[in-house]
């Protein structure tokens, strides 16, 4: 038997070979070239040795697969360039055989002769799924933790090792379809009543049962390489296909609004591909990932939600030379809606926290918030009781201050108001010991000016969470001036014990994502104001690619919330700082109407009580005179959504306030989810390209105003040729890493 570095092959006496696939040094196994190259292999060797009777494929590891590395992915792309500059169609030729390459193993493997049998433990996910559903036969163990699914389409790409066409031709087209399109997990039950997997077993027997299947005789052949095979769902052209096919396309497009080309590109996969033999759907398949895998939104997403979201979960700003931290304790200050949020993510990572509020009640209270969380994961089946007991055991509600004396991080979540966040950083230093960070969780008030009601500045930070907390992944870490790289370090390491994305913000007015977010709800003020229809407002937000509309945005942040801001910042900067229109226009909807937003059931939004939905506000068209809607220029609208955020983000980064672009990109998309299929607002600009981009804002601003001009940042990068990656470098070590 030959060795392997990434799997081990041991052939039981009843000559079934278990081949246990174990990357070194990661924690996961994703699919290398190494990897594939091994697996070629294996395949010519249990089909070659006649006492191979058949071979089961399982992982050494707690989860199967995470699928492909996708940063191969991108060293393809990087190929295809290179050899685009010299010569383009042998450019397109080299993409389109390297995105065959684990299309043909796959196939290779299921017509090889010998039956082979996938043990799914964990997660399997990608093209660890796509390597499964070419086995002969499929089992899964039974689990919470296991989990199968084809998620390519959420990073720009889709399912392109056959995955288009095997999963129609194993589960019903509507199944299939909803499946590759949304990316969704699948439980062992779920896959197996889809007809994705055989069967489920007891973890313990999962090899045990994979085994069986080629012991009772499992044929080494496909359904659909059988003669006489029939489609599931019936052919396309039949009546069953007819009422598919037409809605099919409706709905993606009411889902997308065409920003997606992957998800688009599945239809036409499965469309096509069933149609034709499965050989010929396999290279259909192969030519649209070739087309997907050239456009700019695949590009962008694989760099952002995939490459740049993994290095900074690793901690990718974290300052070197500082030791890890592992938490002991934690203590969080004021026990309402935020901050018993936090008690609630720490705990649920096996944290102990102690949760501070003025009395009793109000702390106990707040412990209430987790039994509640708990309850609604234990009803739909994600948690068991006993886990809620366990976290709900980690959480000590307290009235005295005293209580926090051991605590390695005090997190302070009280209202925004400065004297009180004062006495609230008073009273913890005086119990805390000296190694203690410090963090408040304001969203407004800069870190510099609450560090100085400390004692000790260095160990001040702010960590920044947004709400719901427990949905939210993404957290704000804010530098004050003083601030020390040991407190950074910490802060780092606790939002990653908390299974959060940190990104690292120095201190000014809002930070980052609340600088952007503003500007996205006051161009929707603005278009209000000169008498844009509300409607088309929210649904021009959400065609650019916006998961809410601005107007219900601001109705879930609170319109009287908006109005405290604005008028704190005419007190701290004048005037001019606030547009008095919009100003009115909040002033008139809070004072005159008693409309604050979704909390008191009333904003821009009507919330009547379910089963009805919410509406917009039908008052609103009576504050305005209304334009005709048909004079109004929708893609406009879409562009100055888009344009006036990534326009916030540039002078962010020109203020030096965010200084990473995968963190400005990342935090855009997971705080306030920018249309994710740009990459985020940086990569949309350097999609646009920074010289078309600054003549788009030059435009807007002649039209619209100040808030579009761009800063004098854009302006050189566009005399220069430069984008925000080859400008902001965030690979300065990595000489051989070219950021584009």
């Amino acid at each position: 038997m030959a060795e392997y570095k990434n799997f081990t092959v041991e052939t039981d006496p009843d000559g079934i070979a278990l081949v246990t696939w174990d990357i070194p040094d990661r924690s996961m196994n994703v699919f290398t070239e190494e990897v594939l190259d091994e697996l070629n292999t294996i395949i010519d060797q249990v089909a070659s040795d006649a006492a191979i009777r058949g071979a089961v494929i399982t992982s050494g590891k707690e989860s199967f697969s995470g699928g492909a590395d996708l940063t191969m992915l991108q060293k393809m792309l990087g190929l295809f360039y290179k050899e685009k500059a010299r010569d383009p169609e042998k450019a397109i030729k080299l993409l389109f055989d390297n995105a065959g390459r684990m299309s043909q193993l796959f196939r290779k493997l299921e017509t090889s002769g010998k039956p082979w049998v996938s043990a799914i433990n964990g997660i399997c996910m990608g093209g660890a799924f796509e390597m499964s559903l070419a086995c002969h036969g499929r089992v899964a163990a039974e689990g919470d933790n296991v989990k199968m699914a084809l998620p390519e389409v959420k990073v720009g790409i889709f399912p392109g090792a056959g995955g288009t066409q095997r999963v129609p031709r194993l589960a019903n087209p509507q199944d299939a379809l909803q499946m590759l399109t949304s990316g969704q997990n699948l439980s062992p039950q779920r896959a197996k009543a889809m007809g994705l997997i055989h069967a489920v077993a007891d973890p313990a027997k999962l090899i045990e049962a994979a085994k069986a299947m080629i012991a009772a005789g499992l044929k080494p052949v496909q359904p659909w390489d059988e003669k006489g095979f029939k489609l599931p769902g019936g052919p396309v052209y039949s009546a069953a296909g007819a009422n598919l096919w037409p809605p099919a396309i409706a709905i993606l497009r009411r889902e997308t609004y065409g920003n997606y080309p992957a998800a688009a590109a599945i239809l036409k996969c499965v469309y096509e591909g069933l149609l034709v033999p499965f050989d010929t759907g396999l290279r259909i398949e192969q030519r649209y990932f070739t087309e997907i895998m050239r456009s700019r939104e695949a590009a962008a997403m694989i760099r952002s939600l995939f490459v740049s979201l993994q290095e900074l979960n690793k901690g990718a700003r974290r300052p070197e030379g500082v030791a890890p931290t592992k938490f002991r304790k934690i203590g969080v200050i004021g026990a309402g809606f935020m901050g018993a949020g936090i008690a609630y993510v720490t705990a649920r990572t096996g944290i102990p926290v102690v949760l501070i509020d003025r009395d009793m009640p109000a702390a106990e209270k707040g412990k209430v918030h987790s039994a509640d969380l708990m309850d609604g994961l234990v009803k739909k089946g994600r948690a068991k009781p006993e886990e809620k007991e366990k976290l709900l055991s980690l959480i000590t509600p307290s009235d005295d201050y005293a209580a926090l004396d051991g605590c390695d991080l005090v997190i302070e979540a009280v209202f925004e108001d400065s004297e009180v966040k004062k006495t609230a950083t008073g009273k913890a230093e005086a119990v805390l010991k000296s190694s203690a960070i410090f963090a408040s969780n304001t969203s407004t008030i800069p870190i510099t000016s609450l560090a100085r009601n400390s004692a000790r500045p260095k160990n001040f930070v702010g960590i920044h969470f947004f709400s719901p907390v427990d949905k939210m992944m993404l957290v704000e870490i804010i530098l004050g001036k003083k601030t020390g790289d040991k407190t950074l370090a910490m802060a780092i390491d606790y939002v990653r014990a908390i299974r959060k994305t940190p990104i690292v913000v120095n201190d000014t007015r809002g930070f980052y994502v609340n600088r952007c977010v503003l500007r996205y709800m006051s161009e929707a003020f603005k278009m209000l104001i000169e008498g844009v229809p509300a409607p088309m407002i929210e649904n021009a937000a959400r065609a650019a690619g916006m998961p809410v509309g601005p107007l219900a945005l601001a109705d879930e942040t609170a319109i009287d919330l908006a109005q405290k801001i604005m008028k704190q910042t005419i007190r701290d900067l004048g005037e001019k700082a606030v547009d008095p229109e919009q100003m009115k226009l909040i002033d008139t909807m809070v004072d005159k109407h008693g409309r604050f937003g979704r909390k008191n059931g009333k904003g821009f939004y009507d919330y009547p009580e379910k089963p009805a939905r919410k509406h917009l506000w039908p008052g609103l068209k009576d504050l305005y005179k209304q334009q005709n809607p048909d004079k109004i220029d929708y893609e406009e609208l879409k562009q100055r959504f888009l344009v006036v955020i990534a326009l916030e983000a540039a002078r962010v980064m020109e203020e030096g306030i965010v200084t990473d672009p995968r963190e400005a990109d990342v935090g855009s998309i997971l705080a306030f989810g920018f249309a994710p299929y740009t990459g985020g607002t940086l990569s949309y600009i350097d999609g646009v390209g920074a010289k078309e981009f600054v003549k788009l804002a030059k435009a807007l601003q002649k039209k619209y105003g100040a808030e579009f001009k761009a800063p004098r940042l854009l302006h050189d990068m566009a005399e220069k040729g430069e984008t925000f990656y080859q400008r902001f470098n965030p690979y300065p070590k990595d000489e051989a890493r070219k950021a584009a």
